[in-house]
């Protein structure tokens, strides 16, 4: 059976995308390994009609909401390759079942590498944390820190401010003076040894200790990660990938299409910067314009 689209990536883009297409009464394939790269944290914030709600749950709702349209399947599957196949693309899955489909959309989101610090990765999504418009008014008033890793780091410190009293954790790292002088307008403090770990109990923070032996109290650490594609199928297929100052990012036009015609891309892979909102707004994009595609050739 050849598919009007595959969708890879059942996060919150590609069952926006796939909803869409469901809608327009065309026949879906949504390709997913059900570890979405917000599953560490127990609350999304900012999702119109959603604030506070958990993550997993609200795509639990969409995977059902989705299978009630008679065009859309899910399998739970993961796709380890995918080509230019014919007039569309065929996709791989792992148990060795081949899909074909007209048009193929990316959104298998990002995986996030963090520094080797102890006590870090346990609290990501929790204490540890990316984005302040997703989860910084919950530690306002509080001592939040940034951890230095690039240049940004320092523009992230500066935000951060936004929600309480800041200090940007250089981590050995050297910032220039102008770099210093703005951190200090805004009354962010700078520290500048080594971080040896995260003090807390469980997934709560209390402190920071320090190389030079100093502890340093804090409720929350925010950190721009290393990300990168969380499957190799872009690579494969020979879209146009630039590189971002926090990872790739795949090349698509206003309509969410890549370098290559009929496929399409979206989410955090296609965009920065990151939230749910844009996810599900990217993938209605792709999802909207695949159709139009699919009608108007």
């Amino acid at each position: 059976m050849k598919h009007d689209a595959i969708i890879v990536g059942g996060g919150f883009a590609g069952l926006a995308a796939a909803t869409y297409l469901s809608r327009a009464r065309r026949s879906v394939q949504v390709v997913d390994t059900g570890r979405p790269r917000n599953r560490f944290a127990g609350a999304s914030h900012g999702f119109l009609g959603q604030d506070g709600s958990d993550p997993q749950a609200i795509l639990a709702a969409a995977r059902e909401q989705l299978l009630a349209y008679p065009t859309a399947q899910i399998a739970d599957a993961e796709a380890r390759t995918a080509r230019i196949h014919e007039d569309g693309f065929s996709v791989l899955l792992a148990n060795g079942e081949e899909i074909v489909a007209h048009k193929l959309i990316l959104a298998f989101g990002l995986r996030d590498e963090l520094p080797e610090i102890p006590g870090l990765q346990e609290r990501w999504g929790k204490t540890v944390l990316h984005c302040p418009y997703c989860h910084g008014i919950e530690f306002s008033d509080r001592e939040l820190g940034v951890l230095y890793r690039t240049p940004m780091s320092v523009h992230q410190a500066l935000l951060i401010a936004e929600w309480g009293p800041t200090t940007l954790y250089l981590n050995g790292a050297d910032i220039d003076g102008d770099s210093q002088a703005a951190l200090s307008a805004r009354g962010v403090s700078v520290e500048a040894a080594r971080v040896d770990g995260l003090i807390g109990s469980d997934k709560a923070l209390s402190a920071i200790q320090l190389a030079d032996g100093g502890v340093r109290t804090i409720a929350a650490l925010y950190i721009s990660p290393q990300s990168c594609l969380a499957s190799p199928l872009a690579e494969q297929l020979g879209v146009e990938i630039d590189e971002s100052p926090v990872g790739p990012v795949i090349r698509t036009d206003t309509d969410k299409m890549t370098s290559i015609s009929g496929l399409y891309a979206a989410g955090d892979i296609a965009r920065a910067p990151h939230s749910v909102s844009w996810a599900v707004a990217d993938g209605v994009t792709a999802g909207t314009s695949a159709h139009r595609a699919l009608v108007f050739g």
